[in-house]
């Protein structure tokens, strides 16, 4: 048995059935071995102290993505702030928003009608007020009417060129539309960061993630797009991870 079937082996034992190996494990275990996501097995993961539900299987949060977010909601001091998660997904980031800022009110923006009704599962799952958030089936901004104080994004950034080293697991169980941004992985960046700056309060921020090789050619889209205010930072890995833009 490879030493990694071991470790998620294990896990899945311990999260999802609490030590017991019924046969249900037991096939759980075969699905592993033939390449299943030992996420979407368990069905949820913790997220900025967040459970997220996968069961419409979205785009699986990440660990990056976990911290910069806590990072954000540490930072933002406002007694009131209304929030777009765009490309959201599971609204991993918009319910850790709604958990950690009380006053905070929040819009998720998502194209995928599944993913839509994962937020509201997530939403439930985690107790939020259906009063303090909308769910908005939008690609990217058509259907996003108001402007905001704060927008916080995780596109599709994954550049095709670098699907080679993109883990097998990740290809063939998680959505594609998550992953890939075109030839450089800038495909959604570039008309995001176009739109954006429209969606923005005065003196509004963007919190956006990319990777890390990224970082040169976005200093360049930003500017291209009258940007003057950002700052760059790197994640717990010390990988240059997200940008914060005024």
């Amino acid at each position: 048995m490879k030493k990694k079937f071991t470790k998620e082996i294990l896990w899945l034992l311990k999260e999802k059935y609490k030590g017991n190996k019924t046969s249900a494990f037991q096939l759980d275990v075969e699905k592993l071995r033939k390449g299943a996501h030992i996420d979407y097995l368990i069905g949820f993961v913790e997220f900025a102290g967040c459970r997220i539900d996968l069961s419409k299987k979205p785009f699986i949060p990440r660990p990056e993505t976990e911290f910069w977010v806590e990072q954000a909601t540490q930072k933002i001091q406002s007694p009131r702030s209304h929030i777009l998660d765009m490309f959201a997904g599971s609204g991993c980031i918009g319910i850790a928003v709604l958990k950690h800022m009380p006053n905070a009110i929040v819009d998720f923006a998502e194209k995928e009608k599944k993913f839509l009704e994962q937020i509201k599962i997530n939403a439930r799952l985690n107790g939020i007020d259906s009063k303090r958030y909308q769910v908005i089936q939008s690609d990217m901004f058509s259907k996003v009417k108001r402007k905001y104080d704060y927008i916080f994004a995780n596109p599709p950034y994954i550049a095709e060129s670098k699907k080679s080293k993109v883990q097998k697991s990740v290809l063939e169980n998680e959505p594609r539309s998550a992953l890939f941004g075109g030839k450089d992985g800038l495909l959604y960046v570039r008309q995001f960061l176009k739109e954006a700056k429209n969606h923005l309060n005065p003196n509004g921020k963007i919190y956006m993630e990319f990777d890390s090789f990224q970082k040169r050619p976005i200093e360049k889209v930003l500017k291209q797009n009258i940007y003057n205010n950002f700052e760059f930072f790197r994640d717990q890995y010390k990988k240059w991870r997200y940008v914060v833009i005024e």
